[in-house]
């Protein structure tokens, strides 16, 4: 008697496909959802598997980013929905004492509209569209090679089949690695909206301009261990928030400068031919679940380039810049906190490790949006403002020429000198250069 599968109650993958491509019975969503680990329940995996029946019938071939959105609610579990009235009314509450204490430790001008509490859902639904502009070009060049080498290995039992029922059985392929992977990113941004507090929390600007909002759903957690009222760390993660939203509606080139290193980035990924060869030697086309693990663990992102480093690079210093800026202001203006510097403590701590969902994104997309220098770059405003006060510390912003550079980073010293109009103080190593350039022997070692 031959082998039976083990569990023969679940279709065959190349099953599904076929009845996909025929218009015949739906396949099982149930038993395709499993091998995408696609959250939801049933309703959810209908409306996916209707989705990507739709894409499919597209003639351009575009990736449908609606199926991320809708992966990402289900994701992001409970309390994604609404916030009660308390929550509500206590976030008005902080965001309105928070934007008069930054009145008083920033001169940019407060925010066109009122911020408030935000669901998880309305941070999905109003940060998806940067993350498909980050995720976009990554999808569409791994799902382009991804069919190129499936198309040349597709079983020949399969391939007659599909050159019969359709003509472009490469684009039915992109479209559901582009499906797939549209899948992984509602996973990724769903557990993103689980865990993070604010709209600025992972340091790029991804509400729209001019607003801003913390979550109620995600305090209780953020606060947990702290031992600090409540209250007061909502006020404090208001301020925050408040100072990151300010500084890029009153920055305007900035949003752009962000979103083009990112683009400098995209642009520049290349895909390792014989690396995707090596993923597909032995792989059937239809089995999702090799290919969900490939999207989940980077497996078919390449390394970076010479020139991917060098926007990283840009990215990290213009995000550590902003960052820095915001955490002196948020401490200038919480300094009447009793437990400021411990809220302030744990938001440096997570921000350097990052969360499961950050990570996840890294690994998918092959970016990280977390800086690296954000002490040093903190120092460095903390020196310009003692030099030169609040107002000439943030005219910096008013034009990208006025920014501080990562040398500045490296050398605040020089950059309060400048805007002084003095000399940066010198080190022993000038001293001795400039006794050798005047013909004077250094003094003995001591």
């Amino acid at each position: 008697m031959a082998d039976e599968p083990d569990d023969a109650s679940e279709p065959d993958l190349q099953e599904m496909l076929r009845r996909m491509m025929s218009g015949g019975t739906p396949p099982d969503t149930a038993a395709l959802a499993k091998a995408m680990g696609l959250p939801g329940g049933a309703p959810a995996l209908e409306q996916l598997m209707a989705q990507l029946r739709q894409s499919m019938q597209q003639p351009d071939g575009r990736i449908d980013w609606g199926i991320a959105t809708e992966q990402a609610v289900a994701a992001a579990g409970a309390g994604s929905l609404s916030a009660t009235d308390a929550q509500v009314s206590e976030v008005a509450q902080a965001f309105s004492v928070a934007g008069l204490w930054l009145d008083e430790a920033t001169v940019f001008e407060t925010l066109p509209e009122t911020p408030g509490a935000s669901t998880r859902t309305q941070w999905i639904r109003a940060t998806m569209p940067f993350w498909v502009q980050l995720a976009e070009p990554v999808a569409i060049r791994i799902a382009e090679s991804l069919t190129t080498v499936f198309t040349d290995r597709i079983p020949p039992e399969i391939a007659g089949e599909l050159a019969g029922r359709v003509p472009d059985a490469g684009r039915m392929l992109r479209q559901v690695c582009g499906t797939i992977f549209a899948a992984q990113l509602g996973a990724v941004v769903g557990g993103l909206a689980a865990d993070v507090v604010s709209g600025g929390d992972v340091g790029v600007p991804l509400l729209p301009d001019g607003r801003a909002a913390l979550l109620p759903q995600n305090l209780d957690a953020f606060a947990e261990g702290l031992d600090i009222d409540g209250q007061q760390v909502t006020l404090y993660l208001a301020v925050r928030e408040l100072a990151h939203a300010r500084l890029f509606r009153n920055a305007r080139w900035l949003r752009l400068r962000l979103t083009s290193t990112i683009g400098d980035f995209s642009r520049d990924l290349g895909v390792d031919v014989d690396q995707v060869e090596r993923f597909a030697e032995g792989f059937d086309p239809t089995d999702t679940e090799r290919l969900k693990e490939a999207f989940s663990n980077g497996e078919l992102i390449p390394p970076k380039t010479p020139a991917q480093e060098a926007a990283l690079e840009r990215l990290e210093t213009t995000l550590a810049l902003v960052e820095g800026w915001v955490d002196v202001v948020t401490a200038d203006a919480t300094a009447r906190l009793p437990k400021a510097s411990a809220v302030a403590e744990t938001v440096r701590r997570r921000r350097a490790t990052g969360g499961p969902g950050e990570q996840a994104f890294a690994t998918l997309v092959g970016l990280e949006l977390r800086p690296r220098r954000l002490r040093e770059a903190a120092a460095m405003w903390r020196a310009v403002t003692d030099a030169v006060g609040v107002e000439g510390r943030d005219r910096l912003w008013s034009h990208p020429d006025l920014l501080p550079t990562a040398a500045d980073v490296d050398d605040p010293a020089a950059l309060v000198a400048r805007l002084t109009g003095g000399e940066p103080p010198k080190d022993d190593v000038d001293r001795e250069l400039e006794d050798l350039l005047r013909g004077e022997e250094p003094p003995p070692p001591v």
